[in-house]
């Protein structure tokens, strides 16, 4: 007999509305919460929606932040940023820093004469300390990413409602977008409290959250209205209760396999990809939770007409064959 792993029973009978306004309003307490928190803390933006230049240096000695600190502070650069690189993937030897600095006036990158200051300036409190990259955005530039990442997440929003709309019906298209309100906010709100570095990977990342999580949101709708359709005097609340037993294994199965290769790069990954990985991971619970306890309550608030026949291509195209062959 073949072995197959199950993480979840085939049948379960899980009561997910059990505690539906415990569960329901904690999540719009902690979507609302995370965007005042936004709003009053802000992001720690990145080079990309600042603009400056970000070197990034390597030593084989010790560092000493504060050293590097007060080698720089006579060049007059404004506002500067000195941070060390962790990872467990680095040599025992190989000490990394990250040092950002304000864009200058007039300049969409620091000069080539102000970058051999900077390094004479580092080399003269650590002779070891190389410059293995730099990156650099004009204020304009910048600018213009800020508006431009956030109307990607916008376009990405509307355009999954829309589909969710024309596929099944408005009240599941509201729930949809509750969700995706719902993952995006906690999202952007952790980076707020955290104050990770927030750059145009996460960005993508955000719109990566958004596909995974309206999938599973899809896939809990798509079996209600299969079930909608089966189980016609049953009450809602217990078709949607069905529903999501009915679909907890894939769902598990797809996040918990999601979650094994995103632990992995964020633990083994490097500190380059880590922002990414980092919301991408927080992304894949969120959405998992937002689908089962915060999509189809909103469709359950909203009511559902029992009378009307939901939406099922596949199901009117059979219907229309047959009528034809049979007139």
């Amino acid at each position: 007999m073949a072995f197959r792993l199950k993480l979840v029973p085939e049948h379960t009978e899980i009561d997910f509305f059990r505690w539906q306004w415990l569960t329901f309003g904690l999540s719009s307490v902690a979507t609302i919460a995370a965007l005042v928190l936004t709003l009053v803390m802000g992001l720690n933006f990145g080079i990309d929606f600042r603009g400056g230049t970000t070197i990034r240096t390597e030593s084989t000695q010790t560092l000493d932040i504060a050293s590097y600190r007060k080698a720089l502070s006579p060049l007059g650069l404004g506002d500067v940023a000195i941070t060390e690189v962790f990872d467990p993937t680095f040599r025992e030897d190989q000490h990394v820093a990250s040092i950002r600095i304000q864009a200058q006036e007039g300049q969409d990158a620091i000069a080539p004469a102000q970058m051999k200051q900077i390094e004479d300036a580092l080399q003269e409190v650590d002779p070891a300390v190389k410059f293995i990259s730099t990156e650099s955005v004009g204020p304009k530039v910048s600018g213009e990413l800020i508006w431009t990442a956030v109307w990607s997440v916008l376009a990405g929003c509307v355009a999954i409602v829309a589909y969710v709309w024309l596929r099944f019906e408005w009240q599941y298209s509201v729930g949809a977008l509750a969700a995706l309100v719902h993952d995006v906010g906690l999202t952007i709100g952790l980076f707020a409290i955290f104050q990770i570095k927030f750059d145009l990977t996460i960005i993508a990342a955000l719109l990566t959250i958004l596909g995974y999580s309206i999938n599973d949101t899809v896939v809990v709708f798509d079996r209600l209205r299969e079930n909608l359709i089966k189980y016609k005097t049953m009450p809602l609340k217990d078709v949607m209760n069905l529903s999501v037993n009915e679909t907890l294994s894939r769902t598990v199965m797809t996040s918990g396999t999601t979650l094994i290769a995103l632990i992995s790069l964020l633990v083994l990954g490097g500190d380059v990809i880590r922002g990414f990985v980092f919301a991408m991971t927080w992304g894949v619970v969120v959405g998992t939770y937002s689908s089962v306890y915060v999509a189809k309550n909103i469709v359950l608030f909203l009511g559902l007409d029992r009378n009307k026949q939901p939406k099922d291509p596949a199901a009117k195209f059979f219907t229309e064959g047959a009528q034809d062959a049979n007139p």
